[in-house]
């Protein structure tokens, strides 16, 4: 059996980082596929032999450009391969539009999609991500649902209605999460801080919304301290608008730089979709300033708080959430083993 895996950006890889070790364990022949979407100057050499992640055997080098123009230069090469190499089957992950591109060019010459992550809803058609999920989903053979509830979105859809296949088997990130943990040395900070990342373009590209986000921040700083990674982005804004941002600010982190500050500190205040699931990971709560998730198990199991751009709800849920009545003991995601599931249900379907 012969798998083409199409990625994009690095959390790609670092999903598919885990169903690769599953897929050489089995013998399973790989070839990787990246668009170059988000030209990323940190994935050198380095970063590879670090995260024990499979060099790209394409680099299609596409990024910078509008979302019609980036994904179809993508499709056109994606397909160009595809037929040079004849999988048996394509891998797509999360809701890029190299994830997009790739299901296409697949589904146009009749090879099978297998979607991972697929199912998720924000319920939020402005969002890029959200129609490149839902309509990947529709053109895929197999689903891989990272929980219950994105089984139950795809159903309320009509799913069961379709030639397409649905499989709940967690979340590759967990899996990417706990071997990952092992490597990094947590990081040694004697007094108790939120992490924070802000850089989502709902919100940096309002300044409505920005200036509430940060007055809040500004606010909880003064009670307990603030570590924010600064996003290039976020900090041009800032700056453009002339906004004062009192928090600590520090240089964007490496996946294991993350992985270190969630492990120490006491709570997560976020707008990044994958850092709330990996604040439940580590056991950390997590403050969302967005008005949806996709990850609803979080919110109506308590473990993540949606606050909105609402400066007042952001400071009430920082200082006053009861954060040590949480116990951590659901396993909304899976057991660590998805990566593994995954590749079984290929070999058994694609073989």
């Amino acid at each position: 059996m012969k798998v083409i895996t199409i990625v994009g950006a690095r959390p790609q890889f670092i999903k598919a980082a885990v169903v690769s070790r599953a897929l050489k364990e089995r013998g399973i022949e790989e070839i990787i596929i990246h668009t170059g979407q988000h030209f990323d100057a940190n994935m050198s050499e380095v970063f590879f032999k670090e995260m024990q992640i499979p060099k790209p055997t394409y680099n299609l080098d596409i990024h910078g450009l509008n979302h019609g123009a980036m994904t179809g230069k993508m499709l056109e090469k994606i397909e160009e391969y595809l037929q040079k190499e004849r999988p048996d089957v394509v891998l797509v992950y999360g809701d890029t539009n190299s994830t997009l591109a790739g299901a296409l060019a697949a589904q146009k010459i009749h090879i099978p999609v297998a979607h991972v992550e697929a199912g998720l809803r924000s319920f939020n058609m402005q969002m890029p991500e959200e129609v490149n999920r839902i309509l990947t989903d529709r053109i895929s053979s197999v689903l891989y649902a990272p929980t219950i509830q994105a089984r139950e979105n795809l159903l309320k859809e009509g799913y069961q209605s379709f030639n397409i296949e649905i499989e709940v088997v967690g979340d590759v990130m967990l899996d990417a999460a706990l071997f990952y943990a092992k490597q990094v040395k947590k990081e040694n900070k004697q007094e108790a801080f939120f992490l924070c990342t802000l850089h989502r373009a709902e919100n940096t590209d309002n300044l409505e919304r920005l200036s509430s986000l940060v007055e809040g921040l500004n606010e909880i700083h003064k009670k307990i301290k603030v570590i924010l990674p600064l996003h290039p982005r976020t900090a041009h804004v800032i700056k453009k608008h002339d906004l004062t941002l009192e928090v600590e600010t520090i240089e964007p982190q490496s996946y294991f730089g993350m992985i270190g500050l969630l492990q120490s500190c006491k709570a997560v205040i976020t707008d990044s979709g994958g850092l709330q699931k990996e604040a439940f990971f580590f056991k950390k709560p997590c403050i969302t300033m967005r008005d949806q998730t996709e990850w609803v198990e979080l919110v109506e199991n308590g473990y993540n708080t949606l606050v909105g751009a609402d400066k007042n709800e952001l400071v009430k849920a920082a200082i006053n959430k009861p954060f040590d009545q949480l116990n951590f003991t659901d396993q909304l995601y899976g057991n660590g083993d998805a990566g593994i599931k995954i590749v079984d249900s290929l070999i058994r379907k694609f073989s």
